[in-house]
């Protein structure tokens, strides 16, 4: 019989059965989608050997007028500069003692050192460093008193615990992601309280990495159940630590998530080595918001907008709703006057502000039900809002992301993109994604584009992990879907930086599309990559097939491995419903490149069942490979 050409369409299905999705792909992991061919990822690399503390949600690139190119680090625990991949820490400062507020206590033969300072409104895992100290008298010496400590136990409102320590940064105990300091224990000798001229300097309280869940008394709506029962479902009672950031001009707005707004002025001399401050602590700053759920610069119009912030009138009192700006090119002028731009809008759907994401043309604004457009107008309005589109959701304030004028978002349980208009993504893969979906982390969902392949990736974590351990992907130009298994927290497409930006295990920063393997371990680990068809039969499944030869085609261009091979394996199955009964493979390994690329011919096999499906892996090291159309040689074989 002649040969049959397999021919598959691209994208993965898995919203029908095996057998019904007939000429398509079914399952994969590490594989795309180009010209309608699969192909294995590229692989991914540390930007550096040096980690940072907390889970990172936020990463931000920008360049000085001095050329210097920075990448902002929002994590739980921290926020960062990173230049020339060392991680600078310009954290906030949350309060300063006055001298002789801290004193200290130790106790013979334990690194635990108690800090008494009233009111100190520290939370486990906080940071806070200590100045002008004096010894207890022992080991505990003024040097290693007079640095920064990690919070390790809170003991009341005033007093907690740290853990005295050899004298050394803390960017430097900094390992894989982990704060790890060699500590020290007191003796006898270590009586003293620390001088009384000690000074305390905090730094923001610490986020979250997890979204803390409560379902105790007093949990949901007010007189839903009987006085005094527990709550049946789930509230959320402390939110993931999520930070939004943008340049103005050279220098850094920044914001936590219900938190405070802050500024880092790059001008400064070392202002690497300079923490940033509040927005409103600026020199003639006028009724600037002091908390909101976002902030951004306008690229078009040069205006900072705080989204979810308090009102001009109330300051520190939130509204989730309220939007406001400042003038025109101003860091400080927040009050709204007839002789300036700076002004306010207010959202009339929804409880609350989710997110927002500009686009070259307009800034789109998401609350949990509803999706509105602001748009700059021109004096006298500035702004303007058009409600766009009424019972839409959001997964999250990182679930969204924008393509130029396009904006492409996971919802609660759809896809939804905008370019004009709202319009729900048809989706191959719906059911795979958020029947094993863990909805109590639904914050981390975190979106970005690789524009080098015209995708989106949505990072989420699934039913059984409380982190981002898969992705999935809609490529906008092929429109089809494919998924994976992959740990990462925030995305940043090439741009600023040559390659794409993850951060991912050990808080490390990876870039991807960067050689063919597995980065996160030294040496590198090959990637395991395959896709799997749909099931194929011959006619409507009345007759058993026969195959007894396959003719590869596929291509390892650029590949770095010697000798790189992948495995095709055909598997043959009776019923649709039944177990793979026979399966065969065959490795193909190039061979020659010149002047054409060389590998396997063909593979003799002996596979009999009455439909077959076929699959392409590879796990070696310095290997990539793209399928184009094999060939079997299959015949009918009866109907028994």
């Amino acid at each position: 019989m002649p040969l049959t050409k397999l021919q598959f369409k691209p994208g993965i299905n898995k919203e029908t059965t095996s057998y019904s999705n007939e000429g398509g792909w079914f399952d994969m992991d590490k594989v795309r989608f180009r010209f309608g061919y699969p192909e294995k990822i590229g692989g991914w690399v540390k930007d550096s050997l040096n980690s940072f503390l907390g889970s990172a949600r936020a990463v931000h690139p920008w360049v000085t007028l001095d050329l210097d190119q920075y990448l902002g680090v929002g994590t739980a625990f921290k926020y960062y500069i990173n230049q020339g991949g060392a991680y600078y820490d310009v954290t906030p400062i949350r309060a300063t003692t006055a001298a002789g507020d801290v004193t200290f206590t130790a106790v013979n033969g334990s690194n635990e050192i108690q800090v008494t300072d009233a009111s100190h409104g520290a939370v486990e895992n906080d940071f806070v460093t200590f100045t002008d100290a004096v010894s207890l008298g022992g080991n505990i010496t003024a040097a290693i008193l007079n640095q920064e400590y990690q919070v390790n136990t809170i003991v009341d409102l005033n007093n907690y615990i740290v853990l005295a320590r050899e004298v050394a940064s803390v960017t430097d105990i900094t390992v894989d992601g982990v704060y790890t300091p060699t500590t020290i224990n007191a003796n006898s000798s270590d009586s003293g309280n620390g001088g009384s001229a000690t000074v305390g300097t905090y730094q923001i309280n610490v986020g979250l990495n997890t979204t803390v869940l409560g379902n105790g008394w007093g949990a949901g709506t007010w007189s839903r159940d009987a006085w005094g029962s527990a709550a049946q479902l789930t509230v959320v009672t402390d939110t993931l630590r999520v930070w939004s950031h943008d340049n103005f001009g050279e220098d850094l707005i920044m914001n936590v998530r219900d938190g405070g707004i802050y500024y880092w002025d790059a001008s400064l001399s070392d202002p690497l080595t300079r923490p940033a401050v509040e927005l409103s602590s600026l020199s003639n700053a006028n009724t600037t918001p002091t908390v909101a759920k976002q902030v951004m610069v306008s690229d078009q119009n040069r205006h900072i907008i705080a989204f979810g912030c308090d009102g001009q009138d109330t300051p520190g009192v939130q509204d989730p709703l309220l939007i406001r700006f400042s003038d025109q090119e101003s860091l400080i002028t927040w009050n709204a006057t007839a002789t300036n731009t700076a002004g306010d809008l207010r959202l009339g759907s929804g409880s609350e502000i989710i997110t927002a994401v500009e686009t070259r043309q307009e800034i789109l604004v998401f609350t949990d039900r509803s999706l509105y457009t602001m748009q700059f107008l021109g004096a006298p309005f500035t702004f303007g809002l058009n409600s766009v589109s009424e019972n839409i959701t959001i997964r999250g304030p990182l679930a969204v992301t924008a393509v130029e004028d396009n904006v492409f978002w996971m919802g609660k349980r759809e896809f939804y993109a905008y370019g004009g208009t709202v319009q729900r993504i048809a989706c191959t893969v719906l059911d795979y994604v958020f029947n094993d979906f863990n909805d109590a982390q639904a914050e981390k969902v975190t979106a970005g584009v690789n524009s080098l392949f015209a995708e989106v990736w949505w990072f989420y974590p699934s039913a059984d992990s409380e982190e981002n351990n898969r992705y999935v992907v809609y490529n906008y130009q092929q429109q089809v879907w494919y998924y994976g298994n992959l740990d990462r927290s925030a995305w940043l497409d090439q741009g600023v930086r040559e390659f794409p930006l993850a951060t991912g295990p050990g808080n490390y920063l990876y870039r991807h599309e960067n050689g063919f393997d597995n980065g996160e371990t030294e040496p590198a680990a090959p990637i395991t990559a395959h896709v799997e068809s749909s099931q194929m039969d011959i006619g409507d499944g009345d007759d058993f097939a026969f195959i007894s030869r396959i003719i590869p085609d596929l291509t390892f261009r650029n590949s770095t491995a010697e000798t790189p091979a992948a495995t095709i394996t055909l598997k043959a199955r009776n019923f649709p419903g039944g177990t793979y009964l026979q399966e065969s493979d065959t490795s193909v390994t190039k061979t020659a490149s010149v002047p054409v690329e060389q590998f396997t011919q063909d593979a003799h096999i002996r596979l009999r069942g009455r439909s077959f499906a076929f699959r392409i892996e590879s796990d070696a090291p310095g290997v990539t490979w793209r399928l184009g159309s094999p060939r079997l040689d299959v015949r009918t074989d009866g109907r028994r």
